[in-house]
């Protein structure tokens, strides 16, 4: 954080905002080269608290791609999702997920949200603390039967819990209770006016399509195109979000074995005939086993594949049918030699761990989950969730949903009122969703069009996280046109599988 003015005003912004948040609507800001030249970086200036702008200020790192040819529209604002993903390092692989077409007519913007990346990042738990909270024994037993639990078991969880979220305030301070995604729409509206557009140009996945949905709920008039490609649905709380996304991995994860039964080097397959049910199984066996006696890992950093470890590198793997291939092999070296590395490394990808040092993007994801969405504080709601969601996903339903925990304990003043999202007078708003999406149920993405009072649904049939760029055309082309025209597709249009 920084106490650093903000800069003087600038002549020809489009959409001067007058009174005390001026300063920040018409910052001067110093783009300087950056990534060997090929992008500008830079820093934006917000208020902390935007009831008190004269107070404590963040500092929002932006990046941004030029556009290629000379008949620019504008910018696209771009977002992949986290909560806790880069904007940054989204913009950085403008080549592969952004249309040619898109980057020769929009100059290609990411940021870091507040809280996230080097935007005065939030910090809950040192590296072998992290280590130990996502795939230490306690967590395994939080995968295991929730009905297997013991009480102590279960104040035990409480109380791990309980101590991330201390953490958490402890030493992000005051930034605790002002990275609630309502502030995150309200930073991307004063990029929209330092950048010089009238009217905001957005894609966002994931956790991004709750950005934009809240940015259109604030600011309608200032929506040009929105795309929110592998919808949240903002209606839900953080506990029935885990549960109800333990049903979408459960889906893709049949998907993939599914696939599997088909590969000749399959490690789920007894033999000619076996079927989903009975690969699910093995995969069940193989948890078991880890529960019991880790696997082993070769790098070398003390860390046992405990069954968590097996449960992430699994989880990692279903955001993308790409990954299928590098899961199989996992697979293969857990079942044959009782070899965990592969599935460990596919977990390290999931929660940002690079070498020995994790990203952010735990506390990130954790602390704006637990502010944006009341959540219930009674330890016996999470204990019948997390049952609940074993009948409907074995594997992944009691994990997801005691991962929610952390918000039982969330400090009150951190939390943000549940807010209906209806974005009423916005220009058409195009909803992405993916029929068998694992982290974002298709469901989410019906629910979110639903609610948008302009809410225009597209539809990809297919597996893995997201629609657009994941390889069908039908969609690629409806939301480059969107981006381009402002036009959506006719609302249900559905997409095949290619």
């Amino acid at each position: 954080m920084t106490m650093l003015a903000a800069g003087c005003g600038r002549s020809g912004d489009p959409d001067p905002v007058p009174g005390p948040l001026a300063d920040f609507y018409e910052q001067e800001v110093s783009w300087r080269s950056c990534e060997r030249g090929a992008f500008e970086c830079a820093t934006i200036a917000v208020p902390l608290d935007y009831d008190e702008p004269d107070g404590e200020r963040l500092d929002i790192a932006v990046m941004r791609l030029p556009a290629s040819g000379a008949d620019r529209i504008g910018s696209l604002v771009i977002n992949p999702g986290g909560p806790g993903g880069s904007g940054l390092d989204y913009a950085r692989a403008a080549g592969r997920v952004i249309s040619d077409q898109i980057r020769e007519r929009f100059d290609i913007v990411g940021f870091d949200p507040r809280g996230v990346g080097k935007s005065d990042p939030l910090h809950c738990l040192d590296r072998p603390d992290l280590d130990d909270y996502l795939g230490g024994g306690r967590q395994s037993e939080a995968g295991a039967d929730p009905a297997d639990l013991t009480p102590d078991e279960v104040d035990e969880l409480a109380e791990d819990n309980e101590e991330f979220a201390e953490a958490c305030e402890r030493r992000s301070g005051n930034l605790l209770e002002h990275v609630r995604t309502e502030n995150v729409a309200r930073d991307m509206d004063v990029l929209r006016a330092v950048l010089g557009d009238e009217k905001l140009t957005y894609l966002g996945k994931s956790y991004g399509t709750f950005i934009g949905a809240m940015y259109a709920q604030q600011f309608p008039e200032r929506v040009r195109a929105v795309v929110l490609d592998g919808a949240l649905d903002p209606s839900l709380n953080g506990l029935e979000m885990s549960v109800q996304q333990a049903r979408g991995f459960h889906t893709a994860l049949r998907a993939f074995v599914a696939d599997c039964l088909e590969r000749s080097d399959c490690p789920l397959s007894d033999g000619a005939g076996s079927t989903v049910d009975e690969g699910v199984e093995r995969l069940s066996e193989l948890l078991d086993r880890a529960g019991e006696q880790p696997l082993r890992s070769t790098l070398g950093d003390g860390r046992e594949v405990t069954r968590a470890r097996v449960q992430m590198g699994l989880l990692a793997a279903l955001y993308s049918d790409a990954y299928w291939p590098e899961v199989r092999s996992a697979l293969n070296d857990a079942f044959e030699d009782g070899d965990g590395t592969g599935l460990l490394r596919l977990g390290d990808r999931l929660y940002g761990r690079e070498g020995r040092n994790y990203e952010n993007m735990t506390a990130a994801l954790v602390s704006v989950n637990c502010a944006d969405h009341e959540s219930p504080r009674d330890i016996g709601t999470y204990q019948a969730a997390a049952e609940q969601a074993a009948e409907d996903s074995p594997i992944f339903g009691p994990s997801l949903a005691w991962s929610a925990l952390p918000c039982a304990f969330w400090p009150e003043h951190a939390v943000a009122p549940t807010m209906q999202i209806t974005a009423a007078g916005a220009p058409p708003i195009l909803v992405v969703g993916t029929t068998r999406d694992s982290a974002t149920p298709y469901e989410w993405s019906k629910s979110l069009a639903r609610q948008l009072e302009s809410g225009v649904l597209l539809t990809r049939d297919g597996d893995g996280h997201t629609g657009y760029r994941m390889g069908n055309a039908c969609v690629d082309q409806a939301v480059d046109t969107y981006l381009l025209r402002a036009e959506p597709p006719r609302n249900g249009t559905v997409c095949q599988a290619a």
